[in-house]
């Protein structure tokens, strides 16, 4: 196999991926989601606090990642929490992306990214330890995740720099997500008037 048949096996895959196959979204199921996504995205624009209500459920999945990689030793205990917090929506939208499901997918994935801003307000307290520590544990060992990460690696006085960046790599996503719904939505409805003519 050549380079040029590499590279057209590529580019069939890319437009595969981005452009064929999805399930079509209707005019106004699209006009709900984007009207859903623009409700939350001003709802969490305005909530100061860093807390959502949907951060209830991504602290769920959280403290069951402690407890789900204390098995694998304390380092991964300590991270376990993120990273079950952010795999799970990501596994989701993986799954719907090999379906093709077009709201499902977009749903998902604007919640993995949703999740990233829950994890920057935790970040951004590394240092002052002010907000409220929930435990699944020993409640007279409770520990700061994202100060013991971040002292461990020496990157305690950088807190609310990076939780900055992942703050924006969240808002960065979420926005995307819904410019991406647009255009498959777009898309649908050219696919449609082409099917009809």
């Amino acid at each position: 196999m050549d380079r040029l048949e590499i590279a057209a096996g590529y580019r069939d895959w890319i437009a595969e991926t981005f452009e064929g196959r999805w399930q079509p979204v209707s005019r106004p199921a699209a006009i709900g989601w984007v009207a859903f996504y623009a409700a939350f995205l001003i709802y969490a624009v305005v909530n100061w606090a860093g807390f959502l209500f949907i951060d209830s459920a991504n602290l769920v999945v959280h403290e069951g990642g402690h407890l789900l990689f204390s098995y694998l030793g304390q380092t991964l205990c300590l991270w376990g929490g993120t990273i079950l917090q952010w795999a799970v929506p990501l596994l989701l939208a993986a799954y719907f992306f090999t379906q093709r499901q077009t709201t499902a997918f977009a749903f998902s994935l604007f919640f993995f990214f949703e999740n990233w801003l829950y994890t920057a307000t935790y970040m951004a307290d590394a240092r002052a330890l002010a907000l409220p520590l929930v435990s699944t544990g020993d409640p007279d060992v409770i520990e700061h995740d994202w100060n013991a990460i971040f002292t461990s690696l020496g990157l305690l006085q950088y807190d609310t720099a990076i939780a900055g960046l992942v703050r924006f790599g969240g808002w960065c996503g979420m926005i995307g997500t819904v410019v991406w719904l647009v255009w498959r939505a777009t898309l649908s409805k050219r696919s449609s008037l082409d099917i009809a003519s």
